[in-house]
C-alpha cells in the first residue's frame, strides 16, 4: 500500500501543484479586486467567499455572482480565472489518466490484489513456479481434486491461458519472476497454510534461487525443484532441497522397468491417472536382446544410454550430428540427425530390433520414427515429446512409449504430494517382479470399469483423520479391513476398491488380507473407485455408520429416540 501511495504521489505532484498554484492566485485575486455593495459602497470579497466562488467555477458546476453583482474589475478577473482553471483542470485529468495507464502502477494494484487473495486463503495450498506444460498439468490434477494452487508465472501469455481455463477451484496468479523473494513472498512462502513450493520453470538457475530462497527464509516448507542439469541439481542438494526431479532420469529408470517389468509400467501409469493406456503384445514385450539405435546424444540420450548400457545383451549405436557439442561416446556412433536413409543404415537399421528418437525437436524425431520404419517395419519405438501442444500428431505416431518431460514431472510431483505412499507402493513393487504387477492389474479391473482412471487415497487411524474407527479401537472394539470395505448405504456389499498396502511402524504390507486385523496408527493405501473413496470417508467419520458397517446395528441420532432406544435395551 505504501509503494501505491508513494507511485500515486510522486505522478500527480506537479498536476497537484499547478492546480493549487491556480486555485490560490485566483482566490487572491478575487480577493483584490474592488467591488461594490448593495448600498453602491466600494466592497471587497473575504478569502471565505472568494474561496466558495473559485471553487464551483473552477468545475463550472454553476455560476452566481456572490454576495453582490460583481464590478466590471471582477468580472475582468473571473473571465481569466475560469479559463485558467479549466486549463489546470485538463492538464491535472491527463496526467491521472496518464497514471491509470501506467504499467508501474497497474502491476503494484495487481501485486496487491494477488497478495491479499493469497492471504486470504485459510486451507493447504501448494504455489506452483512456472505455468508450462508440465504447470500446466499439475494444477489440473490438483484442481481434480479440489486442492488450492497458487501460480507464479512470467509469460503473460501463459498466464492469460490460465484465466481461460474453467477451474472449480479461483487459481489466484501472478505474471513476475519467480526468483525474485518478494513475489515468493506475495505468493504465500510464509504463509502458514503453504504446504509446498513447486519450482518448474524452464530455467535452472530461477529453479535453484527460489530453493534457495524458500529454504532460507521458510527452511521448513518442502521444495520441490525441475532440473535437467546435474551441476545444478548438486547446488540444489546442496541447500538442502527435498526433492529434486529430472525427467531424464526418470525415464531412464522407467525404461529399466518397461524392458524388465512391463506389466509394472503399465500399473504404475494407471494408478497415477493414465487412461486409455494401450494393453497391445508388442507393448507388453520389449525387446531385451540385441540392436537398440538412439537418435540424439544429449542430455536425455546420455540418460537412456547409461540405463541401456547396463543391459548384457543389448547393443546400441548412437546417431548424432553435433558430437563435438554432446562429447563422444564410448558406444558405437554414426554422425548424422538420423533421419537420412543413408546415415540409419550405417547404423544398421535393418538389424535393430528398437529405435529411441531423443532429439530436442518433435518434427525431428517424428521424422526419424517414419525413415526408420520404412526400413525396418518391426521396431520397438520410443519417442520423446517436447511440446504437449504436438499431442495429435504423436497419437497418430502410435509409438510404443511416449517420452514427455513435462507430463513425467507433472505425474511425479502429483504422486510426492497428494499420495506420497504410492510412490513407497511402487518402489515396493519393483521387487516382487512382473508376474505380480499382472495379479495387481487383474485385482484392480476386478473393481474398476474398463478405460476408467482409478483414484488414490490415503487414511491414517488417528483421532482426526478417522475418528470413527479410532474411537472403536480405543473403545477395544475390532475392525479389519472388510469393515472398511462395506458400504455404508447396503453392508452387504462392497466398495469398488482394494487395499494396496498397509503401513505399521516399519512394517510394509502389500496387497494386506481383507482380514487383516486394524490398528490405531496404521496407513492404508487404497485403490478404487472415486465414489468408494467418498463412501468409505463417511464411515470413517461417522460413528453411527461405523456402527452399521461394523455391527449391523442402526443406531438412533435424535435424543429422544437414543433414550427410548437405552430403554429398550435394558428391558431386553
Amino acid at each position: 500500500m505504501n509503494s501505491i501511495v508513494f507511485l500515486i504521489m510522486r505522478r500527480m505532484r506537479l498536476p497537484l501543484m499547478v492546480l493549487l498554484t491556480v486555485y490560490a492566485l485566483a482566490m487572491v485575486g478575487m480577493t483584490l479586486m474592488p467591488g461594490v455593495d448593495d448600498q453602491g459602497n466600494l466592497w471587497y470579497m473575504d478569502f471565505f467567499h472568494a474561496f466558495y466562488f473559485v471553487s464551483y467555477m473552477g468545475t463550472t458546476i454553476g455560476f452566481g455572482e456572490i454576495p453582490y453583482a460583481f464590478s466590471g474589475a471582477q468580472r475582468m478577473w473571473a473571465t481569466f480565472s475560469l479559463y485558467l482553471t479549466v486549463v489546470a483542470w485538463i492538464y491535472a485529468i491527463g496526467a491521472l489518466l496518464a497514471l491509470l495507464q501506467d504499467e508501474a502502477l497497474k502491476r503494484t494494484l495487481v501485486e496487491r490484489q494477488f497478495s491479499r487473495t493469497v492471504s486470504n486463503i485459510h486451507e493447504p495450498f501448494y504455489l506452483i513456479c512456472g505455468y508450462g506444460d508440465t504447470g500446466q498439468a499439475l494444477v489440473s490434477s490438483l484442481e481434480e481434486r479440489f486442492l488450492r494452487a497458487v501460480v507464479i508465472e512470467k509469460s503473460q501469455d501463459r498466464i492469460n491461458s490460465l484465466i481461460m481455463e474453467n477451474y472449480p477451484v479461483y487459481v489466484p496468479k501472478l505474471c513476475a519472476d519467480a526468483s525474485q523473494p518478494l513475489h515468493l513472498i506475495e505468493g504465500g512462502l510464509r504463509n502458514k497454510y503453504c504446504s509446498a513450493i513447486v519450482a518448474i520453470t524452464n530455467d535452472n538457475n530461477i529453479n535453484l534461487n527460489i530453493a534457495i530462497t524458500t529454504k532460507l527464509l521458510n527452511p521448513q516448507l518442502p521444495v520441490i525443484c525441475r532440473v535437467d542439469s546435474n551441476e545444478v541439481a548438486a547446488n540444489m542438494a546442496t541447500f538442502e532441497a527435498d526433492f529434486i526431479i529430472n525427467p531424464f532420469t526418470i525415464f531412464a529408470r522407467l525404461l529399466h522397468i518397461i524392458l524388465h517389468s512391463p506389466s509394472l509400467f503399465l500399473l504404475r501409469e494407471w494408478l497415477i491417472g493414465k487412461r486409455n493406456i494401450p494393453m497391445n503384445d508388442k507393448l507388453l514385450s520389449p525387446p531385451q536382446h540385441g540392436l537398440w539405435i538412439l537418435c540424439g546424444y544429449g542430455r536425455f540420450g546420455q540418460e537412456v544410454c547409461k540405463q541401456l548400457e547396463r543391459e548384457v545383451n543389448i547393443r546400441i549405436v548412437i546417431v548424432e550430428a553435433n558430437l563435438s557439442e554432446t562429447g563422444y561416446p564410448r558406444e558405437e556412433y554414426v554422425i548424422g540427425r538420423g533421419m537420412e536413409t543413408e546415415v540409419l543404415k550405417e547404423a544398421n537399421i535393418d538389424q535393430a530390433v528398437g529405435i529411441v528418437a531423443g532429439t530436442n525437436d518433435d518434427m525431428h524425431n517424428l521424422a526419424i520414427v517414419m525413415a526408420a520404419r520404412q526400413l525396418n517395419p518391426n521396431l520397438y519405438v520410443i519417442i520423446r515429446q517436447n511440446d504437449a501442444a504436438n499431442q495429435v500428431i504423436f497419437d497418430a505416431a502410435q509409438a510404443e512409449i511416449v517420452m514427455q518431460a513435462s507430463q513425467i514431472i507433472a505425474d511425479h510431483i502429483r504422486i510426492l504430494l497428494m499420495s506420497p505412499l504410492l510412490a513407497d507402493f511402487i518402489r515396493e513393487s519393483k521387487l516382487r517382479g512382473n508376474h505380480w504387477a499382472n495379479y495387481v492389474i487383474s485385482r484392480m479391473i476386478g473393481v474398476i470399469p474398463e478405460h476408467d482412471s482409478p483414484t488414490v487415497w490415503e487414511t491414517v487411524i488417528t483421532q482426526q483423520q478417522a475418528p470413527a474407527l479410532y474411537q472403536a479401537l480405543y473403545n477395544d472394539q475390532s475392525a479389519n479391513i472388510n469393515t472398511l470395505l462395506r458400504d455404508p448405504k447396503n453392508r452387504d456389499e462392497n466398495l469398488s476398491c482394494i487395499a494396496l498396502m498397509l503401513i505399521r511402524g516399519d512394517e510394509r504390507i502389500l496387497l494386506p488380507d481383507e482380514t487383516e486385523c486394524l490398528m490405531k496408527g496404521d496407513t492404508l493405501l487404497w485403490c478404487g473407485q472415486r465414489r468408494a473413496s467418498i463412501n468409505m470417508e463417511w464411515t470413517l467419520q461417522d460413528s453411527f455408520v461405523f456402527a452399521y458397517v461394523s455391527r449391523g446395528i442402526i443406531m438412533p441420532r435424535s435424543i429422544v429416540w437414543q433414550w427410548l432406544h437405552k430403554g429398550l435395551t435394558r428391558q431386553n
